[in-house]
């Protein structure tokens, strides 16, 4: 158990917060050794504070029933215990972004499932299998920090999970506009049905923040660095809606593409059959093994049948066909909380490790 690093989850009583919790019992190489949450759940035991709250289908695992929560906002005193943390804090952009570079100060890494820092020039945003040389940046970072351990790096919003893994498999065919529409399910929002009951049986078409994350964030995965910042992409151009449906796990994408370069049906679910990355390569524990699958049938994917598909870490994908305005369109799913949020933060925290960035302090 000693070598294991030690981690702290911050917002550790919040859905995503639960989810990492349960994500990492049992992992190979991180063991939850600490819980910090909001001043109010300080100083209780971990069960005592989720209480009646505690919203994974898996019962919550023993190692962390007893631990004592900390007060989130007693920087040093949680960061000395811990060789980095996970941030899922509910907080304002602004204390969102003071707080984990705070964290950071301190030497601690910060792995953050948050939004805040997502277009700080210098702060990674990695979808591990699509752009891991982006670890890069973090060497400028530390040099603004003035830290020689501590950095933040994020994983992107979830509603782009379920297409941006596709149009990177599809590169070589250069797509250059596409119009996507996410289907986002309720989790997406920190709520069950029992907190919501008014989505039972209902839609609403507004998510807000969302239809720019998913236009914009896409870009910056492509980017570049340049003179110690990345700079996003130019295209392909996305426009999106992101519609809020009565699903309680798994973003769904509809989705059109035109290229410069016409490929055919079969060279494009050969590219994202064949599709992988770093992950892969180095077997991260979360990794899956087949980042995409392409599903035949004509009423797949379907997030009741797929979207716990390599433990929620792989895209699904179907109903690929020629288009009559755009070139050709398909349908992708994702797991939200996992591959989307929890998950996707472990498999970066997993590639910072295996590239050296994070290590026992």
């Amino acid at each position: 158990m000693d070598e294991k690093l030690k981690v702290g989850i911050l917002g550790g009583t919040g859905m995503v917060g639960q989810r990492f919790i349960a994500l990492l019992e049992n992992h190979p190489w991180f063991e939850v050794t600490t819980i910090a949450a909001s001043p109010r759940s300080a100083g209780k035991t971990y069960e005592e504070a989720v209480g009646d709250r505690w919203k994974m289908d898996t019962p919550m695992p023993e190692a962390v029933k007893k631990l004592v929560v900390m007060n989130v906002n007693d920087v040093e005193q949680v960061a000395a215990g811990v060789d980095f943390v996970f941030s899922a804090v509910d907080m304002t952009k602004e204390e969102i972004k003071k707080i984990e570079e705070d964290y950071a100060k301190t030497e601690t890494p910060v792995v953050s499932n948050n939004s805040a820092h997502r277009w700080t020039p210098d702060v990674p945003m990695v979808i591990p299998e699509i752009n891991p040389e982006h670890m890069k940046v973090i060497d400028f970072q530390r040099k603004r920090l003035g830290t020689t351990r501590g950095f933040v790096a994020v994983k992107p919003n979830c509603s782009i999970q379920s297409y941006t893994p596709v149009f990177t498999a599809w590169k070589e065919f250069e797509p250059y506009e596409a119009v996507v529409t996410t289907y986002q399910a309720i989790s997406g929002a920190g709520k069950t049905f029992k907190d919501w009951p008014e989505m039972v049986g209902n839609i609403i078409p507004y998510i807000g923040g969302e239809e720019e994350k998913s236009e914009k964030e896409p870009l910056r995965i492509w980017g570049e660095i340049k003179d110690g910042v990345i700079v996003p992409a130019e295209s392909p151009k996305i426009t999106c809606q992101c519609i809020r449906v009565p699903v309680l796990n798994g973003h769904t994408a509809a989705v059109f593409v035109k290229f410069k370069k016409k490929p055919t049906k079969e060279q494009l679910i050969e590219k994202m059959r064949a599709f992988s990355g770093e992950p892969q390569r180095l077997g991260l524990p979360s990794a899956p093994k087949q980042f995409i699958q392409y599903l035949e049938e004509d009423n797949r994917p379907q997030v009741g049948l797929d979207v716990d598909y390599e433990n929620g870490m792989g895209i699904s994908v179907g109903r690929l066909r020629e288009d009559t305005v755009y070139d050709w369109k398909f349908v992708g799913l994702s797991h939200n909380t996992v591959r989307g949020a929890a998950g996707g933060a472990v498999l970066c925290a997993e590639l910072l490790k295996a590239l050296g960035y994070i290590s026992k302090k």
